[in-house]
């Protein structure tokens, strides 16, 4: 059957749990639980200063998540603001926090068009010079090595618009400096540097049932495809999976049908970056939130079904942090915050949220 967002939230709004009674936390257990009995992550992104200003912020992302990654810490741009200086603390911070509870963590991300100082790009538009691409990598994923669940190795590099070589993003410092070579480059030193980390190609935009996306996702599918048959170590797949509930439609059989594919290449995947935007939506909160359940949960139960799907991670947990309040086109004109995380400002727990735990239950 073929299901459209429309119908996601119409068949959402049918469901007894998205009435006006919702179970407890102590009814219903927490994400982490769940995910852990099930042999799944579920994490979330963060930063150290919101963890060490916010402390029930800190003590919702303890007993929520199983898995942390670096909203910023880890990106080249914080790591080495200047040349061969390289600044782990950050980093480190929040990884002590995470083994402190129990928790693993994922770096994101080693190699990414945008978050670069500024002593990179120059350097990178003077000439082709591989110890810019080689050395960074080597010591970033060798100083965490064997700390580290996996790496986002490479960062959206598909541009449909561009018009490069198999939609490749020309514009990228990366590509202008290495061509696409730059790519395989990246992931043989990421692994040398640490054979057991899981190395991740992340992308953004793959989810909808649009033609843009279709044809996004056959770049991807063909661009993977071309590093496995060069024994390019690639691991897995990052799906992003910022939905945007009332400007774009979802269908099952399209995000099943590519999940299957990526799957068939051998490759695991995780959903690493799940939010839900609700701009747009209509005035009553409680509506919205009814919508954003239906649509996430729909949407994770079509990636649950799939063995080679590891879990999911949401970009931040809390509507409190949530980039979605201030990016320009996901904002809200009167200033409330965007309601597309599992948590609310006020740190308590959403229809979205229960909707989640529903999922992970029913994983295969």
């Amino acid at each position: 059957m073929n299901i459209t967002r429309r119908s996601f939230l119409a068949a959402g709004a049918a469901m007894p749990l998205l009435g006006l009674t919702r179970p407890s936390l102590a009814d219903e257990g927490t994400l982490r639980q769940v995910a852990t009995d099930r042999k799944l992550i579920y994490g979330t992104a963060v930063s150290t200063g919101t963890l060490a200003k916010d402390k029930p912020f800190a003590q919702l992302v303890i007993d929520q998540a199983n898995m942390l990654v670096a909203e910023g810490e880890t990106k080249r741009k914080a790591i080495e603001p200047k040349q061969g200086r390289l600044n782990f603390a950050p980093t480190e911070r929040l990884l002590a926090f995470a083994e402190k509870n129990g928790q693993r963590m994922r770096g994101h991300t080693l190699l990414w068009h945008e978050a670069n100082p500024d002593w990179l790009l120059a350097k990178l538009e003077e000439g082709r010079d591989d110890k810019l691409l080689t050395d960074y990598i080597e010591k970033t994923v060798g100083h965490f090595k064997g700390r580290m669940h996996s790496w986002d190795v490479i960062n959206e590099v598909i541009h449909i618009d561009e018009g490069g070589e198999e939609d490749l993003r020309i514009s990228s410092p990366w590509y202008k400096a290495f061509g696409s070579g730059y790519i395989e480059t990246a992931f043989q030193v990421a692994h040398a540097a640490d054979p057991d980390a899981l190395l991740f190609y992340n992308e953004i935009n793959l989810e909808a049932d649009v033609w843009w996306a279709e044809q996004r996702r056959t770049s991807v599918l063909k661009l993977l495809e071309k590093l496995l048959k060069k024994g390019i170590p690639v691991h897995a797949l990052g799906i992003q999976s910022h939905l945007k509930a009332y400007r774009l439609d979802y269908t099952d059989e399209v995000m099943s049908r590519f999940l299957d594919e990526v799957s068939d290449l051998g490759l695991k995947i995780l959903i690493t970056e799940f939010d839900i935007a609700d701009v747009e939506g209509p005035a009553d909160p409680a509506q919205r939130d009814a919508d954003i359940a239906a649509l996430g949960r729909r949407y994770l139960d079509v990636a649950f079904s799939k063995p080679a799907v590891l879990g999911c991670l949401t970009w931040g947990i809390s509507d409190r942090y949530s980039w979605l309040s201030s990016y320009d086109s996901y904002k809200w004109s009167d200033g409330s915050l965007s309601r597309g995380l599992p948590f609310d400002g006020d740190l308590r727990p959403k229809k979205l949220y229960f909707e989640m735990l529903n999922s992970y239950r029913s994983a295969s």
